[in-house]
């Protein structure tokens, strides 16, 4: 679960120029729960169906994320095999563990400006706070706060596709990690959905992101999650490039046993 989440928060933070039709590559770092890396990244955008192919350590990951039929899809390339999730199941049970009232995002301009990929960029700090519960309702009550900055470029190429896809993906209350690693930790799921959902609003797209993500809680238990919950990312655009992608790149192959999980 903790190689999970690492992965699928270094995946999907790794932002850039998004077209109708882009191919996106990245490089992302990050330490916590126990395990840091870096990770190269490509990522592929049509329509609302994105697909994140990535490599963390020796563990290569791709992952379709369908939000106009509601799945995701996990691929085993070695097994020729695939998990598809519902994504709609999940976000209702994710959703028994987080706690609406409570919960606030935010992200405002902090007057920093920088040149990134040849594109002028503003800085904006971001700060969300969720509260979840840890082992399903009724469990060990947290707090979620996730805290960094995101380096904005105004009207960039796809910005309109960018936010359509993310905004359509908010509407539907999904989240972008792993659906295991989410089960275990539904707070930071919900952490970094909704800083996914600020961006969109923005007007332009993220070209560099830091942010981290800490837990508070009560007691030792509390004081447990507080220092194995932390995790520290930041991103890089790489390159990115533009043009027709195949439907195909966002199904399952033909030859793959799919598995359908809960």
């Amino acid at each position: 679960m903790t190689r999970r989440m690492l992965a699928a928060a270094l995946a999907l933070t790794m932002w850039a120029p998004a077209q109708a039709d882009v191919t996106i590559k990245a490089t992302g770092t990050g330490k916590g729960l126990g395990m840091s890396g870096t990770m190269p990244s490509t990522t592929y955008i049509k329509g609302l169906k994105m697909r994140v192919e990535s490599v963390l350590g020796k563990k290569a990951t791709t992952t379709i994320f369908d939000v106009e039929n509601q799945k995701m899809v996990v691929l085993d390339d070695k097994k020729k095999e695939a998990d598809v999730w519902d994504m709609a199941t999940l976000s209702a049970e994710l959703s028994k563990a987080v706690a609406p009232e409570g919960a606030r995002s935010s992200i405002k301009p902090n007057g920093q400006t920088k040149t990134i990929a040849g594109q002028p960029a503003s800085g904006h700090d971001i700060e969300i706070v969720v509260p979840a519960t840890v082992g399903g309702a009724g469990g060990m009550a947290i707090t979620v706060l996730l805290n960094g900055v995101a380096w904005i470029v105004k009207d960039a190429p796809g910005t309109a596709e960018y936010a359509a896809f993310y905004q359509g993906a908010g509407d539907k209350g999904w989240i972008f990690s792993d659906p295991r690693a989410a089960k275990g930790s539904p707070g930071q799921a919900k952490a970094m959905a909704s800083m996914y959902a600020e961006f969109a609003k923005l007007g332009g797209v993220p070209y560099e992101s830091q942010f981290d993500i800490k837990l508070q809680g009560e007691g030792m238990m509390g004081g447990l999650m507080s220092k194995l919950g932390g995790l520290t990312m930041t991103t890089i655009t790489d390159t990115v490039e533009t043009g027709p992608l195949a439907d195909e790149l966002f199904q399952p192959p033909a030859d793959y046993t799919l598995h359908p999980q809960q």
